[in-house]
Formats: structure tokens, C-alpha cells, sequence
């Protein structure tokens, strides 16, 4: 499952610099796909096609968050998600509503990086 930063985050930021998809980002910023990945190109569930660069609505105006579509629990990069490994508060924790196996994760990996 991807990973994601609850409502205790004390917007400290340092998770956002540890994760290998470029997946998490400050509130109220907007977040593109292509961002540390090689995607020039994404379709969505909708079978809308969204340019990798273009700017996408911010999951959170107040604190850190995970795009859960770019998560991959850094799997194939580090044995654990480093986001959970360094926060101080430990709000970074599995996200109940995007359960992914190992092999979808690492497919999502080698998707997003073009492997």
C-alpha cells in the first residue's frame, strides 16, 4: 500500500528530499508526474491523458503529502519507505485506502522510470 503523511505532520520537511519517485510535497503545492520520474505522459482511471508536466491540484493545503499514484513504498530503491524512517513524529504510516502488493509496486516502479 502507499504511504501516506496524517494530520500530526509538524511540516518539518524531511521527508520530501528521501523519496525516490519525487511523491511527496509541501501543502498548498501543486505536483506534477513527471516530477523524478520519466513519465512525459499519464492516463488517468477516466481514460483522460494528462501531460506529465502539468501542474495537478494539491492533496493537502496544510501539511506534507504523498500522491499515492507516485508512491511506491520506495520498493526497489530501499528495504523500507524512507519517508516513515525519518519522520520525528511518526506520521507517515500506510494509507488504508491504496493497497498495493510487492509486485504491483514494483511494476509502478518500472512504469514511472521507464525500466
Amino acid at each position: 500500500m502507499a504511504i501516506m503523511i496524517t494530520d500530526e505532520c509538524i511540516n518539518c520537511g524531511a521527508c520530501e528530499p528521501e523519496c525516490p519517485n519525487t511523491a511527496i510535497y509541501e501543502g498548498g503545492i501543486e505536483w506534477n508526474w513527471s516530477g523524478g520520474t520519466e513519465l512525459s505522459e499519464v492516463e488517468l482511471e477516466d481514460g483522460t491523458i494528462v501531460d506529465g508536466k502539468d501542474d495537478q491540484t494539491p492533496v493537502s493545503d496544510e501539511f506534507y503529502y504523498i500522491v499515492s499514484g507516485k508512491c511506491t513504498e520506495c520498493m526497489g530503491f530501499h528495504e523500507e519507505p524512507q519517508c516513515a524512517a525519518v519522520c520525528p513524529v511518526d506520521c507517515c504510516v500506510p494509507d488504508p485506502d491504496y493497497e498495493e502488493t510487492e509486485e504491483e509496486l514494483l511494476g509502478k516502479k518500472a512504469w514511472m522510470h521507464n525500466e
